[in-house]
């Protein structure tokens, strides 16, 4: 009996030692006031005290009726650095494509995001004390990036809202019709990297909300319908879990919006939508490597609740 339970207990230990675990965390949508602003640097050392591998936050540093101007940026890149942990910054509509808008300071959106480029994506690491290597997407689009973290592969993707910088009109705008493939190639080129190294999951990074609903609907708004067809084509071909993290519309939930051209859910596909003002939080990720599911999620409000 003693032998027996001996084994019992090297099997249990030996699946132990072989299961490995992950953690991330998820902010977005944040700082938008004077109040958040001296709020976020405490949330950054909780969320460190976490020990995740990295923090990612998926755009939307400022109240979109903010000015663009370069101290705001500065102070933001400031912020970031500040973290303890490696931080991975992808660019929100408010502090590029809504800069145009007076009270932000009538500025040049294409000339906002390659000041962007200049402070936030200058070389091949990311933000905080800590920094994680990156890959970045060849050419001037250097927000573009990926990584590894065990078997998962992170992309982050400049995919701003409301519309993605294609403009109301019939004739989208130059800007866009540039990025706009070179986001969906990036996207795709992902998925073929993450299938050769037969990885178990894909991250994606983000900023808007690409209106799922409208999608399954044939209804896709003009500016996220290539990027949201390549999307649905890619997860029902990949074998492993796909999770779409974004901000935009405040809304935070985990949920799964995503249908095949039946109607069907696509069960390999999940949304993850962060906090956003005027409620602060963060997502904590967890990746289990003996999980059917992968992923796990645990949201934490701002500030945190008192026993």
């Amino acid at each position: 009996m003693k032998r027996f339970a001996l084994a019992l207990g090297l099997v249990a230990w030996m699946a132990l030692a072989s299961a490995e675990t992950w953690r991330f965390a998820l902010i977005g949508d944040t700082p938008y006031s004077d109040y958040e602003r001296a709020e976020v640097p405490k949330m950054l050392e909780a969320i460190a005290d976490r020990h995740v591998d990295f923090l990612a936050h998926i755009g939307d540093f400022k109240k979109g009726q903010n000015r663009c101007d370069d101290d705001r940026f500065e102070d933001r890149l400031q912020l970031f650095n500040a973290s303890r942990v490696p931080f991975v910054y992808v660019p929100g509509d408010n502090e590029w494509t809504d800069c145009a808008r007076q009270s932000c300071g009538a500025y040049d959106p294409v000339e906002r995001l390659q000041k962007l480029r200049s402070l936030f994506w200058k070389d091949g690491f990311s933000l905080g004390q800590t920094k994680l290597a990156l890959e970045r997407q060849a050419g001037e689009y250097t927000e573009h990036s990926r990584f590894r973290l065990g078997p998962v592969l992170f992309v982050s993707l400049n995919l701003p809202g409301d519309d993605n910088h294609r403009g109301k009109s019939a004739e989208p705008r130059p800007e866009f019709l540039a990025r706009n493939p070179v986001v969906v190639n990036w996207l795709r080129d992902s998925f073929a990297l993450a299938q050769r190294e037969h990885l178990a999951g894909v991250v994606l990074l983000f900023q808007a909300n690409p209106a799922f609903t409208h999608f399954n609907q044939g209804l896709a708004h003009d500016g996220f319908r290539d990027f949201l067809t390549a999307l649905r084509d890619e997860t029902e071909n990949f074998s492993g879990q796909v999770i779409a993290v974004h901000g935009d519309s405040h809304i935070n939930r985990i949920d799964k919006p995503l249908r095949d051209q039946r109607g069907r859910t696509l069960a390999n596909f999940t949304r993850v939508e962060t906090f956003g003002y005027p409620f602060m939080g963060w997502t904590l990720g967890f990746i289990d490597s003996e999980s059917p599911t992968l992923f796990r999620f645990e949201n934490h409000p701002w500030p945190p609740k008192t026993p």
